[in-house]
């Protein structure tokens, strides 16, 4: 078995899909936040904030463009991939189709034990972003996000 296939089986393991609400109106993607509790009852109430909003693919919000630039700082895309379809480590693109979002957030604190995961928790603007990463990366999962590299809709 290798690296990849491991990593994927490992991320299937750990987590359950996530139900979400999505709405979806002309070019522009929204999905609701999910709140604590187990994956599969998480649903967004009303009024919850989105969890990112993009329009053509690419044009996504300021907090939503804050992960994309906690990626770049953090360098990322040196073992994920510039697409984060993934190079020594595993597709991200792939994974958070399956990964919650609390193994998400603890995967990048406290890394992964037998890998080349490190862990963030003392890299200060990863963690303050980590909730921005999540949303750039689930965005970039669920195909609402087209391209890697994405701007701040104006």
């Amino acid at each position: 078995m290798n690296a990849r296939t491991s990593a994927l089986l490992l991320a299937l393991f750990l987590a359950s899909a996530a139900s979400r609400q999505v709405a979806a109106a002309g070019n522009e993607t929204t999905v609701a936040s999910m709140g604590p509790g187990p994956a599969s009852s998480q649903v967004a109430a009303a009024g919850d904030a989105p969890l990112y909003k993009v329009t053509d693919g690419y044009k996504v919000d300021p907090e939503t463009f804050k992960g994309f630039q906690t990626w770049r700082a953090a360098a990322c895309e040196r073992c994920h991939g510039p697409n984060q379809e993934g190079l020594v480590g595993p597709s991200l693109v792939n994974s958070l189709k399956v990964l919650s979002k609390d193994d998400f957030v603890k995967t990048v604190r406290d890394g992964r034990s037998g890998t080349a995961m490190a862990g963030f928790a003392h890299v200060e603007s990863v963690m303050n972003n980590v909730d921005h990463l999540y949303a750039y990366l689930k965005g970039r999962s669920d195909g609402a996000i087209t391209r890697a590299r994405v701007e701040r809709a104006q």
